[in-house]
């Protein structure tokens, strides 16, 4: 049987470490363009108790852009591989902002991230194709399944799949939810191959709900009536965003799950967004809960979790634990040949997807 199997992976960490302390200057602002009035130590006290967050990474080099950490991961993943760039049939970026100018905070799309990490990375083969995919926070997921239709439509035999951001040069410093994401790139090579057994990609699962959830997740001005810097910051609505991945998530998950004749007691990873500490835990509690299991049956360590150093860095999270996992950089986190995997994301949109994934 033809089954799409990762077979290389790289993953950045950018090297500067900012703390929640570095925070305590700032005025944040309200929903209705007010200052808020509680001291900030106190609102940075509670956003970390319910995030986990005490620090992120962020790009210091003003002139590294997204593209230049899409490339550096893609040559991680393609030596990783052991594979000739020039094989690969196509460049799956996914991102949400595109390259963007730490001075102007310009959003630029065009050329695609795809394209330009392609010319980085130097690949010359024309007939290697470039393809953006702009999904929210699911957007590596997405990549990965639209890979696998590739690879088992025989279109494509290597396929690259990369998630990269620089969320810190698209949040509203006056907004406190600009402390949750952070900046970081990671991928993988998904490869063809005929095997006698299930492994890799065995099954996925996406849902996109488009009406009034588009809203929950979106751009705006700043809530700063007075910032003059971009006027594409992140704004979320942090408690539609929460019970809609409370609701569906756990959902999504049980149906990649069910639809390929096992249960959660065959799962030994789940490795979820990394979006908020408190709705990743009570993502897992609830997917239990959908095979009537309590906490107390959660096995210890099947959701691995990094947003707690790393932050919120959206497509690139998954990916990331998924690198530092094989590689053994995860502190008590491995992965092992037949491991059953799941990786879930939700995410602008909405959209959430999962994907049932086996060790090879």
């Amino acid at each position: 049987m033809l089954q799409s199997i990762i077979t290389g992976s790289g993953s950045y960490l950018p090297k500067k470490i900012v703390p929640n302390s570095n925070f305590e200057g700032i005025t944040f602002y309200d929903e209705n363009r007010d200052p808020i009035t509680k001291p900030t130590p106190e609102i940075i006290k509670k956003f970390a108790d319910i995030t986990e967050i005490t620090e992120r990474r962020y790009v210091d080099d003003k002139h590294v852009m997204n593209s230049d950490l899409a490339a550096e991961v893609g040559k991680l993943a393609i030596e990783n591989a052991k594979i000739n760039k020039e094989d690969l049939d196509y460049i799956i970026v996914a991102h949400n902002f595109g390259d963007i100018d730490a001075n102007e905070r310009q959003v630029r799309i065009m050329p695609s991230i795809s394209a330009l990490a392609k010319k980085k990375i130097g690949i010359k083969n024309i007939l290697c194709k470039p393809y953006d995919m702009n999904f929210g926070c699911p957007g590596w997921n997405e990549g990965m399944i639209l890979a696998d239709q590739l690879l088992k439509a025989k279109v494509a035999k290597k396929i690259l799949v990369i998630g990269s951001e620089t969320l810190s040069r698209t949040v509203d410093p006056f907004d406190r939810n600009c402390m949750i994401f952070s900046d970081g790139a990671a991928g993988v090579v998904l490869e063809s191959r005929e095997t006698d057994n299930p492994v890799g990609i065995l099954r996925h699962y996406t849902r996109s709900d488009n009406g009034e959830e588009v809203s929950y997740i979106a751009t705006d001005s700043s809530l700063n009536p007075n910032y003059v810097g971009s006027k594409a910051n992140i704004r979320m609505k942090g408690r539609k965003v929460y019970e809609y991945a409370l609701t569906y998530v756990p959902q999504v998950v049980k149906k990649v799950i069910d639809d390929s004749g096992y249960t959660i007691s065959d799962i030994n990873k789940v490795l979820i967004h990394q979006a908020n500490a408190k709705m990743d835990h009570a993502i897992l509690e609830r997917i239990f809960k959908l095979y009537k299991l309590n906490v107390t049956d959660i096995p210890k360590g099947i959701a691995p979790m990094t947003i707690q150093k790393f932050g919120n860095s959206s497509v690139a999270t998954i990916p990331t634990m998924y690198d530092m996992m094989v590689k053994g950089n995860f502190l008590n986190q491995t992965l092992k040949s037949n491991d059953l995997v799941i990786f879930a994301s939700v995410g602008a949109g909405m959209n959430i997807n999962a994907i049932l994934y086996r060790m090879p």
